[in-house]
């Protein structure tokens, strides 16, 4: 008897991961929405360290990297408060549009920059890092009508990812560029990069997370320690002369509510390109070294920084 088509079975699994994603994105939207973060983040800090050991295990060795004078036992309190806010952060993805339909939820500091700039800004490039819920952190751009896009991880399962991007519509209004091996109208990374460059180069306002190891990327110090990071955003914003504004979301309490951070970040534009960009992403990365010794517990220790 011969076996069925493998295509036909990759649909069905996508389909029936759908069914899941959906049955439970309604459980979470039954609830308050500060109810439904508190119970995910509960569920996060007892689960993930023995769903995801790897992961976790990662984390206390990032924070051994970043904080050597802390006692073990404070390092994993910080790896267990990450691991709620990771919870949290996810009960916020499925009501991502209730919580930006409610201003009173973020704020964005400081007013006088924002409004220095927000009625002029020209074409942007907005980096932030994997902090509060980092999703937010585009949001300055979105009260400014600047019609934001984004560079966004592609998601495998194209029903997810059609679905998880329909969500997003009102945070990315300027569209989502994807990253990532997606079956359908998402290119290779050097495609991505020259469509993100016309994006800006036209006018655009463009957000990129900066603070993954990315094995091609640029050496780096990070907490001391070179640290290979991404340099697209740095060489896009130098190479079509945009500003270059830092983002941070922090959370405020154990709420969903947040403040959003702006720093300008100078670009510098001398003959030598290569030492532009590399004096970008120091700084860049300075910055959020200190925001990251601010608040420790809400920066994702579990993501690969080091190599």
């Amino acid at each position: 008897m011969p076996g069925k088509d493998p295509s036909i079975l990759r649909d069905l699994q996508f389909r029936l991961e759908y069914a899941l994603l959906r049955g439970i994105v309604g459980l979470v939207r039954l609830m308050p929405l500060d109810t439904a973060t508190a119970v995910s983040a509960k569920a996060w800090r007892l689960l993930a360290p023995f769903v995801n050991p790897k992961r976790h295990q990662r984390a206390l060795a990032n924070l051994a990297i970043a904080f050597p004078d802390k006692s073990e036992d404070e390092r994993r309190a910080i790896c267990m408060a990450h691991w709620e806010n990771l919870g949290r952060v996810m009960a916020e993805t499925m009501r991502i549009d209730q919580l930006i339909a409610d201003p009173s939820r973020i704020r964005i500091t400081p007013e006088k920059l924002f409004g220095r700039y927000k009625d002029k800004l020209g074409p942007a490039v907005g980096i932030s890092l994997h902090m509060g819920n980092w999703e937010l952190s585009i949001w300055p751009f979105v009260v400014a009508n600047a019609n934001p896009g984004a560079v966004y991880r592609s998601v495998n399962n194209p029903y997810v990812d059609s679905y998880l991007r329909a969500q997003r519509r009102d945070l990315y209004p300027g569209g989502l560029f994807g990253r990532g091996k997606v079956e359908g109208d998402h290119g290779d990374d050097q495609r991505t990069a020259r469509i993100l460059t016309d994006f800006v180069r036209k006018g655009g306002r463009l957000g990129l997370v900066c603070d993954l190891y990315d094995r091609t990327g640029i050496e780096v110090p990070f907490f001391g320690k070179p640290a290979r990071t991404q340099a697209i955003a740095a060489m896009i914003a130098r190479r079509v002369g945009s500003r270059m504004w830092l983002s941070r979301c922090k959370r405020l309490g154990t709420g969903s509510h947040f403040e959003i951070e702006l720093r300008e970040l100078r670009v510098p534009r001398t003959a030598n390109q290569s030492e532009d960009i590399r004096w970008i992403m120091t700084e860049m990365q300075r910055v959020f070294e200190g925001w990251v010794r601010e608040c420790p517990e809400q920066w994702m220790w579990s993501n690969r920084r080091w190599e």
